[in-house]
């Protein structure tokens, strides 16, 4: 009787059109033809062949990509979505390109399209209203207004959004740092950035054993040490063993050089700084969001990414590999809890390429 049943549950979900609760897109990649699928995933561009899919400039409005992570490059992880008449004018991206990066869900029959894994015959397409979900877009009000803007324009938008916030002293940034870098398997202790180290919460100071606060976007590219603003801003201040950050000084971002010792998976040479793979997409968007914020109105600097290293002044690089990094290390559940206890406990403001990865793309 099991063994009928087990059966007879197994050709079902093969041929019986029903597929239980919502799927992952993963999970689709992996259902067979013919099955009802209600499938959750981030928008992340249009499909305009079988192996071919616009990220940016849209044109067309008949199909949208689908993936698990909003800031996906890779055509085999992305389900295709076709888009009948009725929800052209709402979903296609053509006409609404702000879309990018949205999470949805889609209830419909599993199809190939451009003889790629897709979802024909929709019955319902919405948006998965959160403002923070689980996979890591932003979908609340806080970004209203950039629907549909690129390049300068989206860029001044979100300045204007995430310039006015609470500004901390540098002796706040310490007990900041406690709470925003916290490890998550131990509450006593901060996760270092560069060395992955686990450390007391209260070993901090300027001694060799120490974790001090390090300035992601080196104080001396713009020489607006630590006061307050750039200087506190711990959108980009995180903890580091005080060895390590010492040997990164201002380095420039990119890639080679030598093994650092302290810091395993670390590279570093006379002009640049390669951080380990698990947070290289973290550096980036650190950096990205300084770009933003600091654009030399109300008497601030104005801090621009540079494509090369051996930078000065208020420049820091290189923009290339650092949007290089943002697609390799996409956003984890680290930098979205660390967004959060900003906005909610410090700052009042956001960084964007947390909250909407695709914003990096459409920028630079």
């Amino acid at each position: 009787m099991f063994v009928f049943f087990f059966s007879l549950v197994f050709i079902l979900s093969v041929h019986g059109v029903q597929a239980a609760g919502t799927i992952t897109v993963g999970d689709a990649l992996y259902t067979p033809n013919g099955t009802d699928v209600v499938v959750e995933g981030y928008i992340v561009g249009v499909p305009v062949g079988i192996d071919t899919v616009e990220q940016s400039s849209f044109t067309s409005n008949y199909a949208l990509a689908v993936a698990d992570d909003a800031s996906e490059t890779q055509v085999d992880d992305m389900i295709f979505v076709k888009l009948d008449s009725e929800y052209r004018s709402e979903y296609g991206l053509q006409n609404n390109p702000g879309l990018m990066g949205t999470k949805i869900r889609v209830d419909g029959i599993r199809d190939d399209y451009f003889t790629h894994q897709g979802i024909e015959y929709v019955n319902s397409i919405s948006k998965v209203s959160s403002d923070s979900d689980d996979g890591g877009t932003y979908t609340g009000s806080y970004y209203q207004g950039v629907e549909g803007l690129t390049g300068s324009a989206l860029k001044q938008s979100l300045h204007e959004i995430i310039d006015d916030h609470t500004e901390l002293s540098y002796s706040n940034v310490w007990d900041a740092l406690r709470h925003t870098d916290e490890d998550p398997s131990n509450p006593n202790n901060v996760r270092l950035l560069y060395s992955g180290k686990s450390y007391s919460k209260y070993d901090n100071g300027g001694y060799v054993d120490d974790w001090n606060r390090e300035h992601v976007w080196a104080k001396s590219h713009g020489d607006f040490g630590t006061s307050m603003g750039a200087g506190t801003d711990i959108h980009h201040l995180r903890p580091t063993d005080v060895t390590v950050n010492s040997a990164r000084g201002n380095l420039d971002f990119d890639e080679g050089g030598s093994d650092f010792y302290e810091a395993p998976g670390t590279y570093y040479d006379g002009d640049s700084w390669e951080p380990r793979d698990a947070v290289k997409g973290d550096v980036a968007r650190m950096i990205f969001y300084m770009a933003v914020r600091y654009e030399g109105d109300q008497g601030e600097l104005d801090l621009e990414i540079a494509d090369y290293v051996g930078t000065s002044g208020p420049y820091l690089g290189k923009l290339s590999v650092l949007k290089e990094w943002h697609a390799q290390d996409p956003v984890d559940d680290f930098e979205r809890n660390r967004n959060e206890v900003i906005f909610n406990d410090y700052q009042g403001n956001r960084n964007p390429f947390i909250d909407h990865p695709e914003y990096v793309e459409q920028i630079w």
